[in-house]
């Protein structure tokens, strides 16, 4: 992976602070394994980001979104039940900048934000942030990873199944 030259990925260690973003719609079990991880690396305080606008623009089902206000009280719901200290931000692009961040939460399939997040430090000449790369949890049923977009697909044709009975 050449691209991660530019960056340390590195194994589990403790940060003070740790930043992850992402859209966090309709919470599950693969975004809670995702702040789980990050939160045992923070010693001091979890930083995340929650996408929203532009930033989900491109997202497949993007209209079935729920809004801002609710994706950020169901992570911050999560956080307050495991009694994580933690910090959230509308968006992740705030991070980005932030000279207190000691690592990013990434998954394999989000590593090219975080060595995108990297780059654009390294203009601005802030440190690189440690890159910690989380597995994705998968549907037991089926060993696909659970994705939001997945859940906002399968209640899209519910609800297509609804008004056809509906209609008929």
């Amino acid at each position: 992976m050449a691209a991660a030259e530019d960056s340390e990925v590195s194994t589990a260690n403790s940060f003070g602070a740790v930043v992850l973003g992402g859209t966090f719609d309709r919470l599950h079990d693969g975004h809670r394994t995702f702040l789980k991880a990050a939160a045992e690396l923070a010693r001091e305080r979890l930083v995340v980001g929650v996408c929203d606008g532009p930033m989900l623009t491109n997202k497949q089902f993007s209209e079935m979104i729920q809004p801002i206000e609710e994706r950020m009280r169901n992570v911050e719901n999560y956080v307050k039940l495991k009694s994580y200290s933690y910090l959230l931000v509308y968006m992740v692009l705030y991070v980005v900048y932030q000279t207190w961040a000691g690592s990013i939460v990434v998954s394999k399939e989000t590593l090219p934000g975080g060595l995108s997040v990297n780059r654009k430090r390294a203009e601005r000449g802030l440190s690189q942030l440690k890159i910690e790369i989380v597995e994705i949890v998968s549907d037991g049923s089926s060993g696909d990873k659970i994705s939001s977009t997945t859940l906002r697909k399968l209640e899209a044709e519910t609800q297509k199944q609804h008004a056809e009975q509906e209609a008929s």
